[in-house]
């Protein structure tokens, strides 16, 4: 039986595999032991993860705090892949601390895991509609992560980021597939328009006018930055943003429990 007071015992090393694969690749140091030291982190994470599903007799997607979980995992594998992709080396660093920041919010702020989970939830859309959305959310995070460094280095590296973000947006639309799938099951309609699907709606949006602004105006650079950087601002109220809207008090089937 494994609770959450563990977390720790798995995220420390998982974490100094990533700092240390990041490190060794920002030197120009061997790019093996880079792949086997992410790697390495992402299996010990992962074990976790694992481990808590086990545990709780349900995947740990329910809370806020367990969607933080799968978030601090995909953000390295994220990062590796670009990584392994387009050679920057310091998206690595990036993405490791970005997900040292998620990680250490999980362990200031313990939750209190139950077995429990409504009806709504034992549905087999629940778990790969959560899991697709928070893989997209770790692209979308990696592309504004380089949208920033590219507003404030001015380095020229767009195909990256609009190769990431359509990626995103393709998972982003099939988590909203699955999404719907699981509301029809759930509640018997497959749209809704609560407070949740709405903000998903608009983040979609957002999202496609940037591939349709890319396409249309590639030479616009700096505002096709910006509005990245607006898309996941969306993005971060779709996640979370809304649990703290007056409209979803009592209303939105879609807050996080606690």
């Amino acid at each position: 039986m494994i609770s959450w007071s563990e977390l720790w015992l798995f995220a420390l090393p998982a974490w100094l595999c990533w700092l240390a694969a990041a490190l060794i690749s920002l030197s120009g140091g061997w790019r093996r032991t880079v792949y086997l030291l992410m790697l390495g982190g992402l299996m010990i994470f992962g074990t976790y993860i694992a481990l808590m599903w086990l545990s709780l007799e349900r995947p740990p997607l329910r809370t806020m705090g367990e969607t933080r979980l799968w978030y601090s995992f995909f953000l390295p594998l994220v990062g590796l892949m670009i990584y392994s992709r387009w050679h920057y080396r310091w998206i690595l660093l990036f993405s490791t601390l970005l997900s040292g920041v998620f990680i250490c919010i999980n362990l200031m702020k313990p939750e209190i895991h139950s077995k429990l989970m409504m009806p709504a939830l034992q549905s087999p859309w629940f778990a790969p509609h959560v899991i697709v959305y928070m893989f997209a959310y770790a692209l979308m995070g990696a592309s504004v992560l380089m949208s920033v460094w590219m507003l404030c280095r001015r380095r020229d590296e767009m195909a990256a980021i609009d190769n990431l973000t359509r990626v995103g947006l393709s998972f982003i639309t099939v988590g909203m597939l699955f999404g719907a799938l699981w509301a029809k099951e759930a509640w018997g309609t497959y749209w809704s328009w609560d407070p949740k699907e709405t903000w998903a709606a608009a983040t979609w949006l957002c999202y496609l006018v940037y591939v349709h602004l890319r396409r249309s105006r590639p030479a616009e650079v700096q505002p096709a930055l910006l509005w990245q950087v607006f898309c996941f601002l969306c993005l971060q109220m779709c996640w979370w943003g809304i649990n703290y809207l007056p409209s979803a008090q009592g209303v939105s089937v879609h807050t996080y429990g606690g």
